[in-house]
């Protein structure tokens, strides 16, 4: 009797991707999910000489909108270097959500002899359809994205007009409790005595200048990482963004329209008004060239 020749030995690495950290710290999270579900059916593909790689190829945290990301720039290494001859992922947007970084993908995948499979949309590269199906698939999947962001988009610009902060640096003067600006006595009367001493100045660099002189710095913050911004002497520019925010009289801004917020202004508006009227008046006559030196 005739034996069954053995089939070629396919490396399968296994690919998997989330968007957020959120959840990462659990035993058993999202990407722990995408792998089990990917090892299930390599094993399913045993008897066609499926074999899997031991290396792990996991990037938690990052979008599928771009290929730079640590994991995936490892595994494209491998497949470069002839090691890997199916890559195998959860779903295809796992791998990108871009058509043209998927083309590119692809591309490099036939120019080594690598398979993609999808284990839960059930084809691979190989073969003609699965490339129509990919393109479809990826087509919806890059609308789905548009369609998040316009959403996201409209919820914020929704909450603005309801005066709710969505997130972003904090102002000097504020400090943010519970997603809320909440005033900080000792910040905001630096943030008055700016405000005032501008009106006696008329000149941003002078103002500057006095600034650096009695130690007032920019706010520090910190970033995620543990590591902070800020605590530097103003300059031109950070003043002139200071001294137009409207945050401080108690408004949000979103794209050029402005709404009341939820916060406490530590800016009387007669004041905002006075120094927008000198900033005003100071643009106009540098524009005009009646500035002398263009120094203020």
């Amino acid at each position: 009797m005739k034996r069954a020749p053995t089939p070629k030995l396919l490396r399968c690495a296994i690919y998997t991707r989330k968007s957020t950290e959120q959840g990462l710290e659990q035993a058993f999270n999202s990407l722990d999910n995408q792998r089990e579900a990917a090892e299930a059916y390599i094993k399913s593909q045993a008897h066609e000489g499926w074999r899997l790689l031991p290396e792990t190829y996991d990037d938690g945290g990052y979008s599928g909108g771009s290929l730079q990301r640590p994991a995936l720039q490892r595994l494209l290494a491998e497949v470069q270097a002839g090691r890997v001859d199916v890559i195998v992922v959860y779903k295809v947007d796992r791998l990108t959500r871009a058509l043209s970084d998927f083309a590119k993908l692809v591309e490099l995948f036939d120019q080594h002899g690598v398979s993609f499979v999808s284990v839960t949309q059930a084809f691979n590269t190989t073969t003609s359809m699965g490339r129509l199906t990919l393109n479809v698939l990826l087509s919806f999947a890059q609308f789905e994205r548009e369609v998040t962001a316009e959403r996201n988009r409209d919820k914020i610009a929704a909450s603005k007009r309801k005066g709710l902060r969505m997130g972003g640096p904090v102002a000097l003067g504020y400090a943010a409790r519970d997603k809320k600006l909440v005033v900080d006595p000792a910040e905001a009367e630096q943030v008055r005595g700016i405000f005032a001493r501008y009106l006696e100045l008329g000149c941003l660099s002078a103002l500057a200048a006095d600034l650096r002189e009695r130690g007032v710095l920019t706010k520090v913050s910190r970033r995620r990482d543990g590591t902070s911004r800020g605590g530097i002497p103003f300059s031109k520019g950070p003043l002139a963004y200071l001294l137009r925010n409207r945050v401080y009289f108690g408004e949000v801004v979103h794209k050029d329209q402005h709404y009341r917020g939820e916060h406490a202004a530590i800016v009387p508006l007669e004041l905002f008004e006075a120094v927008q009227a000198a900033l005003s008046a100071k643009a106009q006559a540098a524009g005009a060239g009646r500035a002398n030196t263009g120094r203020c």
